[in-house]
């Protein structure tokens, strides 16, 4: 891609779309909109649920900045889209899309790279659930059970009995097919987002997570001033520093670029930190975690919003 000029583009800010997320999306996309527009960026809001992606060509556009979140939005379709269409995007490319969305495939990934994630279990069943449960909840720990291609905690449970096994199963597999049954790690709860390409990405700082009774569910995310985010995470600097590097590392194995933010959760007893999953078009709303630790790297939103575009691109290269 030329050498980035805001003279020279039309910008597309995809939000809304079909999934799970769209509310969420839209948040997204009007802030990203806004901030654009703010620094004179030629930027529309597009949705591509209600109108055809080919208009994107029609109409002139030169990039896409996609703020959609979930299914068709950051799991590999819109990606494919753009690049028939040659429009340079935001975010990763259309593998490392489709792979990060689906939890079973990353865990493989980072297993395969030697990368630390929770133990887990795929279930299609809920007696395969209970046998799970008695599997992975060591210790009198609980087992998180959600579905293996949402984000926001859609479709999530965290079990502590037995019991729970049933309603569990039957609210993951509402949202989707594969179900997995993931080991509770008890402890901080952070989250990193990583900002470039290549040897240019980079970690920004960590956020550590303090949720209402340690539920950080859709509406604590979203909807509620309840949660509190501490950046300066309050780490020990070592602690931190290795937190980044993980996660790059992480953003790496899955092929990754541009953007992105990894959850990640560090055992209370032993320190450890586990990567539970990576989120290949992050939310921009108010309550946001990119624009947050940006904000403690002294990135500005619209700035942020900016270097996101500036680092759109394809996966392939015109002959």
């Amino acid at each position: 891609m030329s050498q980035f000029n805001l003279k020279n583009e039309k910008v597309a800010v995809l939000m809304g779309g079909a999934s799970a997320e769209r509310e969420v999306s839209l948040m997204s996309g009007s802030g990203v909109l806004q901030a654009l527009q703010s620094l004179g960026v030629n930027a529309q809001a597009f949705d591509p649920s209600e109108r055809d992606m080919g208009a994107l060509k029609q109409e002139g556009f030169t990039r896409c900045f996609i703020a959609l979140h979930g299914r068709f939005g950051e799991d590999g379709t819109v990606q494919g889209a753009l690049e028939l269409l040659r429009i340079p995007y935001t975010g990763p490319g259309v593998m490392a899309s489709s792979i990060a969305i689906d939890k079973l495939m990353t865990k493989h990934i980072w297993l395969a790279d030697g990368l630390p994630t929770p133990a887990w279990k795929k279930v299609d069943s809920v007696a395969a659930t209970r046998v799970a449960f008695a599997e992975l909840a060591a210790a009198g720990q609980p087992m998180i059970v959600k579905p293996a291609r949402e984000g926001s905690t859609i479709g999530l449970t965290k079990v502590t009995s037995l019991e729970q096994c049933d309603a569990a199963f039957a609210l993951a597999a509402g949202t989707h097919d594969e179900v997995l049954c993931e080991q509770f790690i008890a402890g901080d709860e952070v989250t990193v987002p990583v900002l470039g390409t290549g040897a240019q990405a980079r970690a920004l700082p960590v956020i550590r997570i303090q949720a209402p009774d340690g539920n950080y569910d859709y509406q604590a995310k979203y909807f509620t001033n309840d949660t509190r985010y501490l950046v300066p995470c309050g780490l020990p600097e070592g602690e931190e520093a290795h937190i980044q590097q993980l996660v790059l590392q992480a953003f790496k194995s899955l092929g990754c670029r541009g953007w992105a933010r990894a959850d990640v959760m560090i055992d209370a007893t032993t320190r450890q930190p586990y990567l539970l999953e990576i989120n290949t078009s992050p939310g921009m709303t108010s309550h946001s975690l990119v624009p947050m630790s940006a904000k403690a790297a002294g990135i500005s939103y619209p700035e942020l919003c900016l270097q996101v575009l500036t680092l759109a691109s394809l996966d392939y290269t015109a002959e």
